[in-house]
């Protein structure tokens, strides 16, 4: 078993309107140790289909990492602190990586706020 199947790391996907949100979102979810970092990549153009119509527009990307464990109380925070009505949040399994750096993520992620 590698360390990655037994700490259950994820990495976390989503999409905000702006570097702002993103950064309001990430302070949050870590002060609450629901993520043990976040990166944040403005300047994101984004297309999609919504209410049936092609829509565009300019995001960030927020990618936070964190614990399989956490993953319900970090969604739940998430989108009560994203203006999005169906905001993009999508769960991703670390399948492997370097076992210290996985290990850090599930240290920093252990305590309940």
């Amino acid at each position: 078993m590698t360390i990655a199947a037994e700490l259950k790391p994820r990495l976390i996907y989503i999409t905000t309107r702006s570097a702002e949100e993103a950064e309001k979102i990430a302070r949050d979810v870590l002060e609450r140790h629901l993520a043990a970092c976040a990166n944040l990549i403005p300047g994101m153009r984004s297309f999609y289909r919504w209410e049936g119509k092609v829509a565009e527009g300019d995001e960030c990307v927020l990618i936070l990492k964190t614990v399989s464990a956490r993953v319900d109380a970090l969604i739940s925070r998430v989108k009560a602190l994203h203006s999005y009505e169906n905001p993009s949040i999508l769960i991703l399994p670390i399948e492997d990586g370097y076992a210290p750096f996985l290990s850090w993520i599930a240290e920093s992620t252990a305590k309940i706020a």
